[in-house]
């Protein structure tokens, strides 16, 4: 017969993966404590997989649970010497959920359960506490009401609140025993009310229905919004412990509270936690009363205060890491009633991981594992006070797209962005668009964060927030915005106009109406030192994504170790340059386009100079011109205007360019080598401007080390043709300034013929660079700015495990790469491989780059400390397999 009950004395190793996904980690934690001597109450854990069994058998007990449940409480009672349902000694139990991990508050619990009304009377006698055993018995009612009978809570409160009204008192501590005698009996009426039948005596039917109720608990709505949110699995199901109660409401030498091992919002080793006097557990959480602080038990309860600090010391050095831990304290004598793993802020998580490897608690390795890399990002970024969000009114949310927060007044337009902060820098603006393009950059520049209707998480609005570390909410659909108005609409009816205050959540995607509070990130040295540790164990060079100077000194500083992906694009949208770029476009003959581009040339060699000189002795990776043409034209009849006027051309004209440009999939289209082969003019202006710009760095002592990248190459003849053009300009330039400089030519792997015949595009490239955004589109099917319409609904039905933009898909995609290092080190053993999409500031993704054997991983500038970070959890994870 399948084994599906262990008490917590005969568990063999507790805290292990085994045990805890067999019990849940209240079962196991339980069983941990009593095997480490720990004053735990005893009792026994009925598994997870009998809680799988019985959904599978339209909620019927597996064949041989309700035997081992009755043999289990025999030997409870031996072990207490008290006896189930007796009128003489009573044994009364809780009744707990336990899942896997932690889901505090979505399951069920039952406390006293075994209280009658003859058992009551004998607790009664037992006890000499009259009071405490008719409190109990009417908590009992209240929670086997609610919980198992689905009784609303509220109709129970209803009639102890009245109780308390007639007695003219406030607290429920303040009612005698004959005052919860009448709670009892009125408790007791509202049963046969609401249910038709009289509240259950039998106390093994009592527990049958409590086992059931949190079987039941695990695919309550709430159980199932959790698990969706925090991605958990649907099938773990959840334990039932069964333990002897302790009574924390026998007067004021009794108690209850919930105390962490160390302060979980700052990781200060202090005592934390709260506790009631004359209470049982679920007042704490209630906040009915208000609890005190731990440290003053210390005048309260003297002898417990001593037990609870050797407890902190004790599940400290046995667990070694933050406990979030329950007591009770009975008649003076402490009992843990269960401790888990405890959840920490950002700040905290970092100091406790430091502090406990300088406390020789734990390793550097143990460290670094112990550390959440979306908890690094909240680190860096401004965030908003929880306090005023608290206050605050949400007025929509959308997909967290670049961590942070912003609070600025709202603006549709980006030129009208840039200028206002033009005209007063202390201006704070959010910019808010259906969807953001490459144009709009310097309106994003100016703006202090952005909000989008459409879009995800890869959308050009997050992608260019994340590199400027500007706080984005992207693909809101509770929004609908209307720029040419100057508002948008909530999905509540709202009304926000340009010009009104709104507050940006970016690691949460909410966004409030009004101005809210601001907290500045402060970089502790604890900080610092884990990020050392990381670069001890990490294999992964780690580069950034960056357009200029500034974001190169930012990720730097931050530790990257080279740029490895600067986009060009960016660079033309500035004042003359955008001129110049659509004289070039305009142009009719090559000459024509010469001139425009000779215009551009002093500003991209002084860009790439700047970005050099930061960069000192790290190498750069400038990818050559890669947007469609169409993307540099303007849209509205009166830029179109202004642009005729300006260019001294007709308005047709540049109409008729336009509609030329046009393309039915951009994406696909006339974009990246395939511009550089039409107009190499383009390509020549570029490399000439990185070569003169490397020479003039060379002269002044920095270490140059450029790395010049073709897009969207899918034929080796395309490479061989651009490392002709390549060499031969940079040949030409050297030869004339008598400097040599060493530079080296790649391509950025984008699509899925690339990665298939690495092998031939390796004769001409010395480094692949993946592009795994448009990699992932192409390769998928996607496109990035449309798919968020049915993603969340694909996860949510389990047809993918992740957003492929966010965490890459493996299975697909990784395939190609790995198919592309294959063949690329096959015909370049020294070929440098690397990613430069979103991917590469995405820790699962850095573990499969790590596993895989790239060269490096590319990230935004804000996200570089993450990705040392998963770098070397990737390491070590490798080094234990």
């Amino acid at each position: 017969m399948k084994k599906y009950v262990y008490s917590f004395d005969e568990v063999p190793k507790p805290n292990t993966w085994e045990w805890i996904f067999k019990l849940g980690n209240k079962g196991a934690q339980l069983a941990e404590m009593t095997k480490a001597g720990l004053p735990v109450p005893p009792g026994f854990t009925i598994t997870t997989e009998a809680c799988n069994e019985f959904y599978k058998l339209g909620k019927r007990w597996p064949a041989g649970l309700e035997k081992q449940v009755k043999e289990a409480m025999k030997k409870l009672e031996r072990k207490t010497g008290k006896k189930f349902g007796s009128d003489k000694e009573p044994l009364f139990v809780s009744v707990r959920s336990g899942s896997y991990v932690s889901m505090p508050g979505m399951m069920d619990t039952i406390l006293n359960l075994g209280m009658n009304d003859k058992t009551v009377e004998a607790f009664a006698k037992l006890t000499n506490n009259e009071r405490a055993a008719w409190d109990s018995y009417r908590r009992f009612i209240q929670m086997f009401g609610n919980v198992v009978m689905g009784i609303p809570h509220e109709k129970f409160e209803e009639i102890l609140d009245e109780v308390k009204r007639n007695k003219g008192v406030e607290n429920d501590t303040d009612l005698d025993a004959e005052d919860l005698k009448e709670v009892v009996k009125r408790y007791k009426e509202l049963v046969k009310k609401e249910k038709g039948r009289l509240f259950p005596q039998d106390v093994w039917q009592q527990l049958k229905m409590a086992i059931d109720a949190v079987f039941n608990s695990w695919n309550n709505p709430r159980a199932i919004a959790y698990r969706r949110i925090n991605k958990l699995r649907e099938d773990a199901g959840t334990g039932v412990n069964v333990q002897a109660m302790v009574f924390g409401n026998m007067g004021n030498d009794s108690g209850t509270g919930v105390a962490f091992t160390r302060n979980p919002a700052t990781g200060a080793k202090e005592h934390y936690g709260e506790f009631l006097l004359n209470a049982q557990g679920e007042d704490v959480v209630a906040g009915i009363r208000t609890p005190q602080p731990i440290d003053a038990m210390k005048k309260i309860l003297p002898k417990a205060y001593k037990q609870l600090l050797k407890v902190y010391e004790k599940l400290e050095k046995h667990y070694k890491d933050l406990q979030d831990f329950e007591f009770t304290i009975e008649r003076g004598k402490l009992y843990l009633l269960q401790t888990r793993t405890g959840k920490r802020t950002a700040q905290a998580a970092v100091k406790i991981a430091v502090d406990m490897v300088k406390e020789g608690l734990i390793s550097k390795k143990e460290a670094l594992l112990r550390i959440k890399p979306e908890q690094i990002d909240m680190l860096l970024h401004k965030q908003l006070d929880e306090v005023a969000k608290k206050e605050a009114q949400l007025i929509a949310k959308g997909i967290a797209a670049s961590p942070g927060a912003a609070v600025g007044k709202v603006v549709f337009n980006a030129e009208e962005a840039k200028r206002i902060v033009e005209q007063d820098p202390n201006e704070k603006i959010i910019l808010v668009r259906t969807e953001t393009s490459p144009e709009d950059i310097e309106g994003m520049h100016a703006a202090q964060g952005i909000l989008t209707a459409r879009g995800g998480a890869t959308s050009h609005a997050a992608v260019v927030a994340r590199g400027m570390g500007k706080c984005c909410v992207a693909g809101s659909n509770d929004i609908t915005v209307y720029e040419k108005k100057g508002y948008f609409i909530t999905k509540d009816g709202l009304k926000i106009k340009k010009g009104e205050w709104i507050s940006l959540d970016g690691s949460t995607g909410e966004v409030f109406a009004g101005k809210l509070a601001l907290v500045e990130p402060k970089l502790s040295k604890e900080f610092k030192q884990l990020l050392k540790w990381a670069d001890e164990y990490r294999k992964l060079g780690i580069r950034t994504n960056a357009d200029t100077p500034k974001d190169a000194k930012i990720a730097r500083e931050f530790g990257a170790e080279g740029i490895g992906l600067c986009r060009t694009e960016h660079m033309f949208f500035e004042g003359q340059r955008i001129k110049a770029m659509r004289e070039m476009i305009l142009a009719n003959t090559k000459e024509e386009r010469r001139k425009a581009l000779a215009k551009l040339l002093p500003y991209q060699r002084k860009d790439f100079y700047e970005i050099f000189k930061v960069m000192d002795g790290l190498p750069v990776t400038i990818r050559l011109l890669d947007p469609p043409l169409h993307e540099f034209l303007p849209q509205t009849e009166k830029e179109i205007k202004e642009l005729a006027k300006e260019m001294k051309v007709s308005v047709n004209k540049i109409k008729a360019i336009i509609k030329a440009l046009e393309e039915f999939n951009p994406m696909l289209g006339f974009r990246g080598v395939r511009l550089a082969i039409v107009y190499p003019e383009i390509a020549e202006m570029q490399v000439r401007a990185i070569i003169e710009a490397a020479i003039k760095a060379k002269k002044e002592g920095i270490r140059v080390k450029p790395e010049i990248m073709v897009p969207l190459v899918a034929h080796a003849t395309e490479m061989k043709r651009m490392r002709e053009l390549i060499e031969q300009v940079a040949k030409e330039i050297m030869e004339k300034a008598g400097v040599k400089i060493s530079y080296k030519i790649g391509t950025m792997v984008e699509l899925p013929r690339a990665a298939l015949t690495a092998d031939e595009l390796a004769e001409y490239a010395e480094f692949f660079s993946f592009g795994t955004n448009d990699l992932t589109q192409t390769t998928l099917g996607y496109s990035r700015d449309d798919a968020a319409k049915f993603i969340p609904k694909y996860i949510e039905e389990k047809i993918l495990a992740a957003d492929p933009f966010q965490t890459l898909d493996t299975s697909g995609v990784g395939q190609l790469i790995e198919i592309a290092k294959e063949k690329g080190t096959k015909t370049r053993k020294d070929i440098k491989l690397g990613i430069c999409g979103e991917h590469g500031g995405d820790a699962a993704s850095i573990e499969f780059c790590h596993k895989v054997g790239l060269t490096y991983v590319s990230c935004s500038p804000f996200r570089v400390p993450i990705a040392r970070i998963a770098a070397a959890q990737a390491a070590i994870k490798a080094g234990k397999r």
